[in-house]
This record gives C-alpha cells, structure tokens and sequence, in this order.
C-alpha cells in the first residue's frame, strides 16, 4: 500500500447548515444520540437548502448527521492521546479513538437520529428530526441516510460502554415544579436528568446543578442514586447575541 503524501491537498469542509435545538448549552445534552427523544430542526443554508439535494431522502426513517463540536474547538490545535469517559467516573483514561469524547485531533461528532419530516420553508429546506444529541447551533457537515441493513451491526462489541448502558438515576419531580414544564416536554426533561446530566467527578448531594433546556433553568440536586427537581426557572441566556452568533457559524 502506497504511503499518500503529506503535503497533498487536503480540502476544506464547508457546513451545508446548523441545528435549531431546545439545549441553549453543553450542559445536560445526551451524550448519545437516540438515549431520549429530544427534538430539533436541521436547517440546511445556501446553496445547500435545495429540495433537490433532499429529493428521496424522506424515503428513510433514520439519518447520519456529521457535525463540529463548535463548542470545544481548540484554536492552538492542542490534544491529548488519552481521555476519561464520564460514564467510567472521570478517572479512568481511554484513547481517544476508542471513545465518543468532543475532544479530538478534529472536533466532529456523528449522530444517527430519527428523521420525522422534511419541510420547505422560506428559509430553504427544513429537517425534523428527534433523538438529537446537539445544541442550539451547531453546525452540521453532511447527511447520509441510515441504512439498516449494513449500518446495524447485532452482534458488534461494545467495548466498556457495555457496562455503563443501562446506567440511569431515579428522577423526582414535585407536581408544583412539573405544572411549570410544558406538558409536551415533561417526559423528555424526565429522560435527559435520568441520564445524570452532572459532571462525572461531582457527586456533592448539597450542589445544585442548573440545566437550560427549552428555555427554562431546570435546578436539581442528587443523593444517593436519586434526582430532585428543587426549581424551574425561565433561561437567561448570557447573551442573545451569542446564541445567534453560534447559530449562524
């Protein structure tokens, strides 16, 4: 096998559009695609929002999406052989290409979601889509259509994450705090704090943790394997401006 040469071009890769979602922040999101039924919007931009380029793809239940961690992006090109997956409790190093860590040689993430509709806007084309793992802005790469039956693998390894899949906490949301969700997403809020939204490595039960998520500050704390909803606050985002900034990139 030829050796390719390391001065040969590379091309650059061009967003073909960004993510309109419920998650303001990194904090809370999923650290999976598909663990909780969350919603959003893939907002393909010129000249990429042509319903041509779509034509056929609502034919699949299921699609790839292949997207910059915008938010970890290191500028000096920095990175680090090893990493601690959360789920193994911040102290357990792994390689990096054996884990789904945002913090790689190239910041990109893949996410398999379900694919609900496509719609024509005035903006261009619209993707529905739930089970995303992504925060307001991100900025998408390429779409692939899933295909079932060389995509799903049944008997495939699943390294150490095996031991961590089922791992949820017990969530307590007291009836005063969850008439202040929106009934259409009580149950997804429910799924996202079962998935311990905390920082691997905290396990104060006196913290309390704030996670923003369409458009309130859900405030919460958690002892012993149990999560209590303590306050339900509107978002105050630091700035609008910035969210804007993020959601055009």
């Amino acid at each position: 096998m030829t050796q390719r040469n390391q001065s040969a071009k590379i091309t650059p890769m061009r967003a073909i559009g960004y993510v309109r979602s419920d998650f303001p922040a990194k904090f809370g999101i999923p650290r999976q695609s598909g663990l909780v039924d969350t919603r959003a919007e893939v907002v393909l931009i010129p000249p990429y929002n042509q319903p041509e380029a779509v034509r056929g793809l609502s034919d699949f239940s299921h699609v790839w999406l292949l997207w910059e961690f915008s938010e970890n992006v290191r500028e000096d090109g920095s990175w680090s052989a090893t990493v601690r997956p959360p789920r193994l409790g911040g102290n357990v190093r792994k390689g990096v290409f054996a884990t789904r860590s945002p913090f790689r040689p190239n910041p990109i993430g893949l996410s398999c979601v379900k694919l609900e509709r496509i719609s024509f806007e005035e903006e261009g084309t619209v993707l529905h889509v739930t089970g995303a793992d992504l925060m307001d802005g991100t900025p998408v790469y390429d779409i692939k259509p899933y295909v079932a039956y060389s995509d799903a693998i049944p008997d495939a390894a699943g390294g150490f994450t095996e031991k961590v899949r089922d791992y949820r906490l017990s969530v307590e949301i007291p009836k005063h705090l969850l008439e202040m969700i929106p009934k259409v997403l009580q149950e997804t809020v429910r799924q996202l704090l079962e998935q311990d939204p905390r920082p691997s490595y905290q396990e104060d039960p006196e913290r309390i943790y704030g996670m923003p998520y369409g458009g309130m500050d859900i405030r919460f704390r958690v002892e012993e394997g149990t999560l209590t909803v303590v306050s339900v606050e509107p978002f105050q985002a630091e700035t609008e401006a910035e969210l804007e900034k993020n959601r055009k990139k």
